[in-house]
């Protein structure tokens, strides 16, 4: 018998150790910091180019047709390109986003620079969520959701959180931001390059093949319940991050950004500790409690409007996102596990469709109303109508709670 002397053993190369699921969480995180950007700047480019509080929701909102047209038309393509070539994609047009800003082309390249975030974003939703998932050990597939989840909303917290400070406190408060984040995006693109691939004879240059909303049967009982619940949550977090700068600077008289990006963070912050406790409880509990904190918190950010305080509308914002996050993750989880896994990465863009759709159409209605209401009297609107929304989604969970026909 052959033995290998010592020298030898330390000679032999090693494989080498490829980055696992928490440098894919934070690839994602990066790309939807990027979405939220603009959020505190929205108020600079309103006094530098002239436009209305409904337009400031249009551009917003045409964010959000940016992801739901990719999730539709290549929600499901990273099953068959791989998670790699579509994050790479994601990153690129999150880059080209950076540069229609920095442009400064007037309203045009504002709704471009918004439009292709929101195809970054779509194609981040699904095969960012499904790469972390995928890359966990098998003993750590719950940490792994928490990082997913984390990861979507801690990235769109950072966002006006980081752009905040930057307009504020540097100089070139329209350009530094998105200088920032393009450089974290190259960052980001190289880790990918050292992510392994997790789908089997990936093949990076098929075409994309549009699959719609697509919900196989035994996925319904689960899907429909829970997508329900992250719309409401959903349309709460469109209000904070595309109104709730315009609520602190005009009904509060607070002009400071960093104060603005901040009470932005809050509620996104609060959203990933929700995620954080929803391992403590089942999905079947934690969807209707979610849904209960969540009315709570809407019920604080409509006190805050009434009675023109930062400290309710913060407030709102911390229970209002508490009750988001442990509602989403519970719906995101009972969701992936349901699905199969070749149709995994399009259930998963099927149900961000339902959630960007909140996070848009109450969002436009709130800008509109503002144009004969006012800011005030459209803020509390909105908060009614959601929190009777939330309601009957708490109610519909209690009465059909979230069980797959499959299990």
């Amino acid at each position: 018998m052959t033995r290998t002397s010592p020298a030898s053993r330390r000679a032999r190369p090693r494989p080498a150790r490829r980055p696992g699921y928490l440098a894919a969480a934070a690839v994602f995180a990066i790309g939807m910091a990027g979405t939220t950007l603009p959020t505190p700047l929205y108020g600079l480019y309103r006094a530098e180019l002239g436009f209305s509080e409904l337009m400031v929701t249009v551009v917003f909102a045409s964010y959000a047709v940016g992801v739901i047209l990719t999730l539709l038309l290549a929600g499901n393509h990273s099953d068959v390109a791989g998670r790699r070539p579509v994050l790479l994609c994601a990153l690129g047009l999150a880059a080209a986003s950076a540069v229609c800003f920095l442009l400064e082309g007037g309203l045009p390249a504002l709704f471009a620079g918004r439009v292709l975030s929101g195809f970054s974003a779509g194609l981040l939703s699904g095969s960012g969520t499904v790469t972390v998932l995928e890359l966990a050990p098998p003993g750590r597939r719950s940490r792994a959701g928490l990082a997913a989840t984390a990861a979507n909303m801690g990235g769109l917290g950072c966002g006006p959180l980081l752009s905040g400070l930057l307009a504020e406190y540097a100089p070139l408060p329209l350009a530094l931001p998105f200088l920032a984040h393009l450089a974290l995006v190259a960052v980001a693109c190289a880790v990918v390059l050292l992510l392994p691939e997790t789908v089997p004879d990936p093949r990076p240059r098929a075409r994309p093949r549009p699959q719609g909303l697509y919900v196989p049967p035994a996925v319904r009982g689960v899907f429909t319940p829970s997508a329900l619940a992250a719309f409401a949550g959903f349309s709460l977090l469109g209000l904070f991050t595309a109104v709730a700068p315009s609520f602190v600077s005009q009904m509060l008289g607070i002009g400071n950004l960093a104060v603005s990006g901040l009470v932005v963070f809050s509620v996104f912050l609060a959203s990933t500790a929700g995620q954080s406790l929803t391992g403590r409880v089942s999905a079947r509990a934690a969807l209707p409690l979610g849904c209960g904190v969540l009315v709570a918190g809407l019920l604080l950010v409509g006190a805050s409007l009434w009675a023109e305080s930062l400290a309710l509308m913060v407030a709102g914002a911390v229970c209002g996102g508490l009750g988001q996050g442990l509602a989403f993750r519970a719906a995101l989880t009972a969701v992936g596990e349901a699905a199969p896994a070749a149709h995994r990465a399009a259930v998963i863009s099927s149900f961000f469709v339902v959630a960007y759709t909140g996070i848009s159409l109450p969002v436009v209605g709130v800008g509109a109303l503002t144009m004969w209401l006012g800011l005030e009297r459209a803020g509390l609107t909105f908060t009614a109508c959601v929190t009777l929304l939330v309601l009957a989604v708490a109610v519909r969970l209690i009465r059909h709670p979230a069980v797959s026909r499959g299990r």
